[in-house]
């Protein structure tokens, strides 16, 4: 086993030398093939998997809405692929241009600022508002500082860590991930520790773009939680449905098609309600997700080409304070 860790470090001056050079009116280079951004494998024999690396310069995504840790493109399990490429088109800058169980948390200081303000996001760093509209997280904005990042690696995990030096929320961020020996368990590990004096409340939610063996969203698929759902689909009420205590696809929806349920309740206080499974009965892969932090809020989301169960995580750190989470996903298949 190799257990020498491998290192990268990004700091804010590279970001502003390529922003200067763009404002003086050079070109900016061409996007970084995919199989050529930084990224790394891990395994455990069981589970194989890409992960992309944060860079500033080379990342696969450099957009303003996901943390850029942990951006996951590809894992195998016993022949089953269970993450991947769902869009069509394709750049860093897109705010959804993104694969894995990637997060994204609402920004620090945006709601109290003006235009002109800056604001964070975590896992990516700090921006402008540029107008009084409320906070988009597709609108593109401004990174005037991306902090600094640690990546160090072994075979069957990596971690990362960011460290945001701000004047109103300095904080330092890790993500560890790691499949776990002998089993079929992926389990990533979340610390935010607030460096700052004022009180870090935010919230973040594990996207979860889950592309299974690359089969189109339809009846194959069914979305499992363990209370009976309650709400509406806001798009697509004609392609889904809510059946007690799953979430059940009427019909293959065709590209263009999505399927939205936002604010979806039944669940409660106790970690245990974040217990989401995932099935294709005619490929036979499945996953668990759970996590040991109850949710705070559910969404769900589908186009043709992914699936994704958005479970809310919210986080309230007092200066010098910290918060962790954890969230595991058992692979598995029904044969």
């Amino acid at each position: 086993m190799n257990k020498t860790p491998f290192l990268i470090r990004i700091s804010g001056s590279v970001f502003l030398i390529i922003f200067v050079l763009a404002v003086c009116g050079f070109k900016t280079p061409p996007f970084t093939e995919p199989d050529k951004v930084p990224q790394i494998r891990i395994s455990n024999g069981i589970i194989d998997a890409t992960v992309y690396l944060p860079d500033t310069v080379n990342g696969y995504y450099r957009g303003s809405r996901f943390d850029w840790s942990g951006v996951m493109p590809e894992l195998t399990y016993k022949g089953h692929s269970y993450f991947g490429q769902w869009y069509e088109k394709y750049d860093p800058y897109i705010h959804d241009a993104i694969m894995g169980p990637v997060n994204d948390f609402y920004p620090l200081g945006y709601d109290e600022g003006k235009p002109g303000d800056s604001y964070v996001k975590i896992g990516i760093g700090v921006f402008i508002r540029t107008d009084t509209l409320p906070y988009s997280f597709s609108k593109p904005a401004k990174l005037i500082n991306p902090g600094k990042w640690n990546v160090s690696n072994r075979d069957n995990r990596v971690k990362f860590t960011h460290i945001l030096d701000d004047p109103n929320y300095p904080y330092e961020y890790s993500k560890t991930i790691y499949l776990e020996k002998n089993k079929p368990v992926m389990v990533i590990k979340y610390t935010l520790k607030n460096r700052g004096s004022k009180t870090i409340a935010t919230n973040a939610y594990d996207h979860n773009f889950f592309v299974i063996d690359k089969q189109p969203t339809g009846p194959d698929f069914s979305v499992e939680f363990p209370f009976k759902l309650i709400g509406k689909f806001r798009r697509g009420g004609d392609k889904a449905e809510f059946r007690d205590n799953k979430i059940s696809l009427l019909e293959v929806l065709a590209k263009g098609e999505t399927v939205h349920g936002g604010n979806i309740e039944g669940f409660g206080i106790s970690p245990d309600d974040y217990d989401i499974k995932i099935e294709n009965r005619k490929t036979q892969a499945g996953v668990r997700i759970t996590c040991d932090k109850p949710m705070s809020r559910l969404v769900f989301w589908a186009s043709n080409a992914v699936l994704s169960p958005e479970p809310y995580t919210d986080i309230k750190i007092l200066p010098s304070g910290q918060f962790s989470w954890t969230i595991t996903y058992q692979f598995y298949t029904l044969n």
